[in-house]
């Protein structure tokens, strides 16, 4: 008889495998989080209280409101990673949002594939029988997977092994303990952007670009995140985003090489390139 959940056993047995890249993932994404400002809403209203995320945390104060935020989380100790996920951002949602989209989707999506992979080649025969029940051919792991509905409880699964790890820890520790991937990761984005003719003839080697390009690419991710542009950014904002970029400390011409690795429309990417040509080295 054919097993209709062993393809939800196998996801759960491949999350549980993962769980620890799971939580080095979640704490590489808190990198950067505690300079952020921190904001509550008063009379319905967002506003900053002057001081940074981290410098709150320091000093024992909740940094989410009552007003927002998931129930769930609303019993974080203050200053925790729970509690910043629960903080609100400069566009009035909550961090928790972002780390939804930014890491738990994408890792529950690739953890389905990866459980789809091995019953394919271990469960041939269910694997087969399963296929005809979705209506698929196979080719495509993830239409499969999204077909089966594997990731929605999944997400939970994924959730509850960050926040029983990481939940009651200080944030300035989980950024702490983030920090070396954190850099890997954005040296690896930097990594996957084709290389022009001129940064191939660069004498530099590239242990020392990498660490250059990934220290940039921390700088503009902290100045979006500052700024409390509309993400993706709009092309009413590419002036803006510039302007930010800048202030950050990055130079003119490193603005284009970040543009790939952030969120924001393809016409506002154009329209930054335009602004950065017209300015030239004089801005």
């Amino acid at each position: 008889m054919f097993d209709v959940d062993f393809m939800a056993l196998l996801t759960r047995e491949v999350l549980r495998e993962r769980a620890p890249v799971l939580i080095a993932e979640a704490c590489a994404w808190t990198v950067g989080l505690s300079d952020q400002p921190h904001h509550l809403r008063r009379g319905g209203r967002l506003v900053t209280t002057g001081v940074t995320i981290g410098v709150r945390a320091a000093t024992g104060l909740p940094l989410s409101g009552e007003e927002d935020g998931r129930l769930e989380l609303g019993d974080a100790r203050p200053g925790s990673f729970q509690d910043a996920l629960n903080a609100l951002a400069p566009d009035g949602t909550v961090y928790v949002e972002r780390f939804d989209l930014q890491v738990l989707e994408p890792f529950v999506l690739a953890t389905c594939v990866q459980a789809a992979e091995r019953a394919r080649a271990t469960r041939r025969a269910a694997w087969l029988e399963l296929l005809d029940e979705l209506g698929e051919d196979g080719r495509d792991l993830v239409e499969v997977v999204r077909v089966g509905e594997w990731e929605a409880p999944l997400r939970i699964d994924a959730e509850h092994l960050v926040l029983a790890a990481l939940g009651a820890v200080p944030l300035v520790e989980v950024e702490a303990e983030g920090l070396p991937l954190s850099l890997v990761r954005a040296a690896e984005g930097i990594a996957r952007t084709a290389v022009t003719p001129a940064a191939a003839s660069q004498p530099a080697g590239p242990d020392a670009a990498g660490d250059d390009l990934a220290g940039t690419l921390f700088l503009a991710h902290a100045a979006l995140d500052a700024a409390g542009l509309t993400l993706p950014v709009p092309r009413a904002e590419a002036e803006t985003l510039v302007t930010a970029l800048l202030a950050e400390g990055l130079l003119l011409e490193e603005v284009p090489g970040v543009l790939p690795h952030l969120p924001v429309q393809p016409e506002t990417a154009a329209e930054v390139q335009a602004i950065v040509a017209a300015a030239g080295p004089g801005l």
